[in-house]
Parts: C-alpha cells; sequence; structure tokens
C-alpha cells in the first residue's frame, strides 16, 4: 500500500512540472517590451499599405511585400532581406508573414512566429541616437563608442581601453557636436 501511494505521488510529482512547464512556457516565448522592434515597426508599416482586399490573399500579400522591400532601406532592408522579400536573399519564408496577415494576426504575434523560424529577425534593432551634449561618455558601451567615432568617420588608432575611446571622443567632439550658446 505504501509503495502504491509513493508511486502515485512520484507521478503526481511529475504532472505537476510538466503542467507548470507548460504555463510558464508561453510567457517565455512571448516578445518582451522593445524585442523585435524592427519586425513589430516594419510589419505594422507593411501592413497600413495593404488595401482590406489584398489582405485576403496571401500571395497577393507575398507580392505586395516584395515591392515594399525594393524600397526598403537600412534595418528594414535587412528584415526584408531574412524573410526572402528581396531576389538575394538565401531563404524564404514569406509564407510566415503572409498567412498570419490574412488572419489580422497582430504585428508582435508575426514576429513571435518568426522568431521561432528564425532568430536573427528579432536581433535587429534600431540604432540608438545619442545626444552628446548630454551623455555620459563614461556610462556608454565601448560599442557606442565606436559607433561615434564611425559615425563621425574617424579613426582611434591604438586604442584598446574604453577609457581610450573616450579620450579620443573628447578631442573630437568640438569638430562634430554643436553647443548651444
Amino acid at each position: 500500500m505504501a509503495e502504491r501511494s509513493s508511486l502515485l505521488n512520484g507521478r503526481l510529482v511529475v504532472l505537476g512540472t510538466v503542467g507548470l512547464i507548460l504555463f510558464l512556457l508561453p510567457a517565455a516565448i512571448a516578445l518582451k517590451e522593445g524585442e523585435c522592434e524592427v519586425c513589430v515597426k516594419t510589419v505594422n508599416t507593411f501592413v497600413e499599405t495593404l488595401s482590406d482586399e489584398t489582405k485576403k490573399d496571401t500571395k497577393r500579400i507575398e507580392d505586395e511585400f516584395r515591392g515594399f522591400c525594393k524600397k526598403a532601406k537600412n534595418k528594414e532592408q535587412r528584415f526584408c532581406y531574412y524573410l526572402g522579400g528581396v531576389e538575394d536573399s538565401a531563404t524564404g519564408i514569406l509564407g510566415e508573414l503572409s498567412k498570419p496577415i490574412s488572419w489580422s494576426m497582430p504585428a508582435e504575434k508575426i514576429c513571435e512566429k518568426l522568431k521561432k523560424k528564425d532568430a536573427q529577425i528579432c536581433d535587429l534593432r534600431y540604432d540608438k541616437q545619442i545626444d552628446l551634449t548630454t551623455v555620459d561618455l563614461k556610462k556608454l558601451k565601448v560599442r557606442d563608442l565606436k559607433k561615434i567615432l564611425s559615425d563621425w568617420d574617424e579613426e582611434c588608432d591604438g586604442c584598446l581601453e574604453k577609457t581610450d575611446f573616450i579620450k579620443r571622443i573628447e578631442e573630437l567632439k568640438h569638430k562634430y557636436v554643436k553647443t548651444e550658446l
């Protein structure tokens, strides 16, 4: 009797654990605030260009997306490349975009589905605009410091430490940052 009770308790623990994992899984898959920003913005922008009639036809949605991608630039262009919306795309998962659009699925949910197919879709981020008149350079990441110099078409020869990059930016700041009087 005790053996049967112990076995039953063991099964209940396993079932409870599996149930908890299944309960928490959707939260782990759901997008976090600000995640997939390029995908969400691009999908929303694209959907706004579609007529109600086009939104019902997946083939027309895909054709329209290819046309949309011809005019896309920067991060949106890269997004198009990942989905197969440009001619030189290595892959083609446009069906993962067109079908959910035809079902009127929100952009956030579409991007969640796309992330499952290709995680790099959600790795796309818009570049932060840094206000050099107010920012504390010491609080920026080296990547951001390098980007500032790159945007200025400047080099930092021999820079190894964060302080080296900060010193170089401070040296050049007067040349590129307009201060209000």
